[in-house]
């Protein structure tokens, strides 16, 4: 309406849109002046656009929370998703590893002298091994066994 309103006077306007006349003038007053919460939504708004662009859009709400936890504030879960929400921000999922054996190389392969016959008699006839990755907090580990 106010970028009409050098063609069509207010009233009329108000009067096309269903408008009342104070909810026009204070929709202007509100955005002219915004509240103390609009701002603290705006200022939620921006550092977690800034949170997620630095995590490389890698967290969700609760991490983007867990990031900013040093922060004089402290977020709501769901004041967060709605903000990202809003913004169209959506943590991307990370991709399950999987890790496959490269069989097609040059190198010597050992002969498979168990054919699957794993029965032993007494201990120390048959030895196998085996490798397997684990996951934890720090990196991936290799158990040899």
């Amino acid at each position: 309406m106010q970028q009409n309103a050098g063609t069509y006077s207010i009233t009329a306007q108000r009067f096309a849109f269903g408008v009342s006349r104070g909810g026009y003038y204070g929709r202007r007053r509100r955005l002219q002046n915004p509240s103390q919460r609009q701002m603290e939504r705006e200022r939620l708004d921006q550092l977690a656009k800034e949170t997620f662009d630095i995590r490389r859009g890698r967290r969700g709400a609760v991490g983007l929370i867990f990031d900013l936890k040093g922060q004089s504030r402290k977020y709501n879960r769901k004041t967060m998703a709605k903000s990202m929400n809003k913004q169209g921000l959506v943590a991307k999922v990370a991709r399950k590893f999987k890790a496959t054996t490269d069989s097609d190389h040059g190198r010597p392969v050992a002969p498979n002298l168990l054919a699957q016959d794993v029965s032993a008699t007494a201990p120390n006839q048959k030895w196998v091994c085996d490798i397997t990755y684990l996951w934890n907090g720090e990196g991936w580990l290799y158990l040899a066994v």
